[in-house]
């Protein structure tokens, strides 16, 4: 319930979007701005998207749960109906709501950032410590 309130906390203030037209371009905007790759996320059947500047939180609703395969890496990835995270330039923390699976499992994806751009990789976190970085030109709009 604490986590719930606190996440609340940090949609007051937020700028919101509805309607999957909308929510797309805004959201592929913030990651422009915030120098991630643009195919981090399917983009498909977007509800709503916020986003508060001022706490870094943002958030993603789609219409159900979805699985997506970056055809470039051959990896598989989940997202939930909503997902939420805290981003920052390069970097996306704190992430509920996405896994990604290793061999036959699922993991929580908690993090993922660009600590070198000049690497031309993104790394990703789990929850159990296990990261494993692709290259960012994996993440381009398909």
């Amino acid at each position: 319930m604490a986590a719930s309130l606190a996440i609340e906390k940090h949609r007051e203030g937020a700028e919101v979007h509805r309607g999957h037209a909308e929510c797309r371009e805004k959201l592929l905007e913030v990651l422009k701005e915030l120098c991630l790759p643009p195919g981090l996320h399917p983009l498909e059947d977007i509800e709503e998207f916020g986003y508060n500047r001022a706490t870094g939180f943002f958030w993603v609703v789609q219409k159900k749960n979805r699985e997506h395969t970056f055809k470039r890496i051959k990896q598989q990835a989940w997202y939930a109906s909503e997902m939420t995270a805290f981003v920052e330039r390069r970097r996306v923390k704190k992430i509920t709501g996405i896994k990604a699976k290793q061999l036959l499992l699922w993991l929580s994806v908690t993090d993922m950032y660009i600590d070198d751009p000049a690497s031309g990789k993104i790394t990703f976190k789990t929850a159990t410590g296990f990261s494993v970085s692709f290259p960012v030109s994996a993440f381009e709009l398909e």
